[in-house]
């Protein structure tokens, strides 16, 4: 339901063309508010914020990449993102406050905010915005939010986390923390090779003893089954974590699944063969797009999977949600092998990397989408918020990314639609014009 009059709109929105002001329009806020009522009850607590609102403000915390505390400040401030997110003059006072949205993501969850992103794309296919005619994927890595990993670095922050531990339980810390905190300065302040070498190895037997002793408090700890099981997970971290160290001392030189964070324990060091940086440490983004530029298919992998293996699924995936085939299918060498020279099934122009996989008409073609989609990348990372994830483990990267694709789409048709190369046809599908 519309919160302004004609008389308020016509006081306070003067631009018409505004990004807000146009997505206000064709975004189909009540199927959006329709799918979403089941994570709520009828029955039980007081009347919340309205759903229609709290996903206008997710995505326009996104097309801004707006912090949640600058986002619900907007809302307040200016009159367009107001009208965006439906929120009438009266509530700007009492409106909600910015942590409501750290609970809200979580009770919509990844299923919600999927579903978000699936009306948004399926009103812009529908409308015949987005053109089935090619299919060009690539993989990148979506980085987390968490500081360079060193060896020493994570075992002082592994004693911070038995420390959260023992003051949740009111435990006395059971290591010498004036000792640690010296060995903490003397490490920040001297970087040589050889000393922390030596250094390594003294805060490991600290830790070693620390970690037995831990182990046994976990195993005797009363409370909660919630906090038991959180102690237990901590505990299973630091185990395999210490189990690293000690393959590390033994020379191997591959860990697999190499503990680089203990707030992020699913990020991995992803290398994608760059000059810089030539190692990340995220997740693994799989991306699809068709030749315009839209994000058709963007999936989230623990570690770096091999390209080869990810070129069925996502080929499925796009034509899922196209309803079609492409007639072209482009991608790096990466993606090269016999099976994936056939797939999809039916598409006539599968480009893997050389430009004798399709005819020499369409080499051309090929070759431009291929370095095309290098760009949308690029657009996808330094501009639309794929840089880095900002919200914590597995679940969080995927509604992060999630939001940032309904973005992407949105700025995408914004950007044809200020350019005037989208037909007449569609914008009447999408109410723009009578």
């Amino acid at each position: 339901m519309e919160a302004f009059s004609e008389e308020w709109i016509k006081n306070n929105i003067h631009d018409p063309t505004n990004t807000f002001a146009i997505l206000h329009k064709i975004i189909p806020w009540q199927k959006i508010t329709d799918k979403l009522v089941p994570y709520y009850s009828d029955k039980t607590g007081r009347t919340g914020t309205p759903i229609r609102t709290i996903v206008a403000v997710f995505i326009a915390a996104r097309l801004r990449l707006l912090s949640d505390r600058a986002v619900v400040k907007q809302v307040k401030e200016n009159r367009y993102i107001q009208y965006f997110c439906n929120v009438q003059d009266e509530n700007l006072f009492t409106f909600m406050h910015h942590s409501n949205l750290s609970r809200l993501r979580k009770r919509f969850g990844v299923e919600g905010m999927e579903t978000v992103e699936s009306v948004i794309f399926n009103m812009l296919r529908v409308a015949k915005v987005i053109d089935t005619d090619s299919m060009l994927i690539d993989s990148t890595v979506l980085p987390d939010n968490i500081i360079y990993p060193t060896d020493l670095g994570l075992i002082f922050k592994a004693f911070k986390k038995m420390e959260q531990f023992a003051r949740q339980y009111y435990i006395p810390i059971w290591w010498d923390s004036q000792e640690l905190r010296q060995l903490r300065r003397e490490y920040n302040l001297n970087r040589k090779k050889t000393e922390i070498a030596d250094l390594f190895f003294e805060v490991l037997l600290i830790f070693s003893a620390g970690l037995r002793k831990y182990e046994t408090i976990v195993q005797s700890l009363e409370g909660s089954d919630k906090n038991k099981e959180k102690a237990q997970q901590l505990l299973d971290l630091l185990m395999l974590f210490q189990d690293q160290n000690a393959q590390k001392l033994a020379g191997e030189r591959h860990i697999p699944n190499r503990i680089v964070s203990f707030d992020e324990p699913d990020s991995r060091p992803i290398k994608k063969g760059k000059k810089y940086p030539n190692c990340e440490f995220g997740s693994t983004l799989q991306l699809s797009f068709n030749r315009q530029g839209f994000m058709i298919t963007m999936e989230n992998f623990i570690g770096k999977p091999n390209d080869k293996t990810l070129w069925h699924r996502t080929a499925l995936l796009f034509e899922k949600r196209m309803k079609g085939s492409p007639d072209h299918a482009i991608g790096d060498q990466g993606y090269r092998s016999r099976a994936n020279q056939e797939i999809p099934k039916g598409c006539p122009h599968i480009f893997l990397g050389r430009s004798q996989d399709v005819a020499e008409e369409k080499q051309d073609y090929c070759r431009k989408a291929r370095s095309a989609t290098e760009g949308f990348i690029s657009v996808s990372k330094n501009l639309r918020g794929f840089g880095c994830s900002l919200y914590q483990g597995t679940d969080g990267n995927r509604i992060w990314s999630l939001l940032c694709q309904t973005a992407y789409n949105l700025k995408k048709f914004l950007q044809l639609y200020n350019d005037e190369k989208i037909s007449e046809g569609c914008l009447m599908k999408l109410g723009l014009i009578g």
